[in-house]
């Protein structure tokens, strides 16, 4: 939530005069004011009225239609050396949250994150959902929902808005995927409302990887503007965020790296070409070089990665050959990547990450060879967030949205 309080000065800075316009950019100025404080911070209403440099009387206006809105709370504040009554402060609500979910190949996933991008609660189900048609995946989700939503009431805990992100490139705006290899899907449009009947905001649809580089991208140093995020699960996704905006080109396409050619005679891919990264660094891909069997079922294919580890920690090949090779095509596609997109950060999640003590070595000499000029000051990181970057950089990206607009919920 880094970016809201300078996209919110913004946005009143160049506000039209219409007085309604004006207003709703100041609730998004105090609004974010609010979001940017630190864990331990508490601004009162002159705090905020001194860093938003509106005066204490609009201050006190706005505030209360954002309490009225559930927003944000008050919360009583000793600051220290004074004596008496503590001041009030205000906090972001920490009973308002947003929905995130996800559609993978063989899993499908629900979380809650609050206003503040904290993840609440989350529950993943393997589901085989390759070739499954997508009123089925989505019927499956729907139920996983409804049970998170009335986890959530119990809680006292309100769903604001919610976010979807799938392995594929997406048409947000009609909620259509309009490709997704790896589940068999093509110009499908999905039927959202039923996953979250009675939002209070627009629901989302997002590319996975794209998600997941916005989910990276909070826990990024803030002079970490530009990096790629390298996605590996089945596919391989890639988000890419250029001066701390996510870039997804004009159609959707940047950032996509595991379509990118690695060996021109090489394997089919899913995706209709041949020799793309994802055929030898893909999950299913360096499964089946290790010798690990053909998939049968999401669970079969967890319990063959569960194999893939236990034989690389004993050294056994061709599970090491395997690992070696993928990290060694993804040095070649990072490779271009970096010279394509002038980054010098790429961020690796899901597989990626799990496998870095095995993959790392190739994947460094390999970015040796092919781009000596750039390995020298490459900064390749790993994800922490696991299987939970979708959902969460989802919800948070929703939640942003409430930030940045709260008059849709005001009044």
């Amino acid at each position: 939530m880094r970016q809201l309080a300078s996209s919110a000065r913004a946005a009143s800075s160049s506000a039209p005069g219409n007085v309604g316009d004006v207003r709703k950019a100041n609730l998004a100025r105090v609004l974010s004011v609010i979001a940017a404080a630190g864990e331990d911070q508490r601004f009162s209403r002159a705090d905020i009225a001194q860093l938003s440099q509106l005066t204490k009387a609009s201050v006190s206006s706005l505030v209360a239609d954002l309490l009225a809105a559930g927003l944000v709370i008050e919360i009583g504040v000793h600051r220290d050396g004074e004596r008496g009554r503590p001041s009030v402060g205000l906090i972001l609500n920490p009973a308002r949250c947003v929905m995130g979910m996800e559609i993978n190949v063989d899993y499908i996933a629900a979380g809650l994150v609050d206003l503040s991008g904290k993840l609440l609660a989350h529950e993943i189900l393997p589901r085989a959902n390759h070739s499954a048609a997508a009123s089925e995946v989505l019927a499956a989700l729907g139920e996983l929902s409804q049970r998170l939503q009335v986890a959530a009431r119990a809680q006292g805990l309100m769903i604001l808005g919610g976010g979807l992100a799938v392995p594929g490139l997406v048409d947000e705006e009609r909620y259509t995927v309009l490709q997704a290899p790896n589940l068999g899907w093509e110009r499908q449009d999905l039927d959202v409302a039923a996953l979250l009947p009675g939002g209070r905001t627009r629901f989302r649809l997002f590319n996975e990887a794209n998600a997941s580089a916005l989910a990276q991208q909070q826990l990024m140093d803030v002079q970490e503007r530009d990096f790629l995020f390298v996605s590996g699960e089945v596919g391989i996704g890639g988000g890419l965020i250029i001066d701390a905006e996510l870039f997804a080109g004009p159609q959707g396409h940047a950032g996509e790296l595991g379509h990118v050619v690695i060996a021109p005679e090489g394997r089919a891919c899913s995706c209709g070409g041949r020799g793309c990264l994802e055929t030898i660094a893909g999950q299913e891909a360096i499964l089946a070089s290790a010798g690990l069997g053909a998939v049968v079922d999401s669970a079969s294919r967890q319990q063959r990665i569960q194999q893939l580890f236990q034989a690389l920690e004993i050294g056994t090949e061709p599970a090491v050959s395997a690992v070696a090779e993928a990290g060694k095509s993804l040095g070649i596609a990072v490779a271009s990547a970096m010279r394509l997109y002038d980054v010098s950060t790429v961020v690796f999640g899901g597989h990626f990450a799990s496998l870095e003590q095995w993959l790392r070595p190739a994947l460094e000499a390999s970015l040796r060879v092919h781009a000596p000029s750039i390995a020298g000051h490459a900064r390749l990181l790993c994800s922490p967030l696991g299987q939970t970057g979708a959902l969460v950089g989802a919800a948070r990206s929703v939640a942003g949205d409430l930030l940045e607009t709260p008059h849709q919920l005001v009044g």
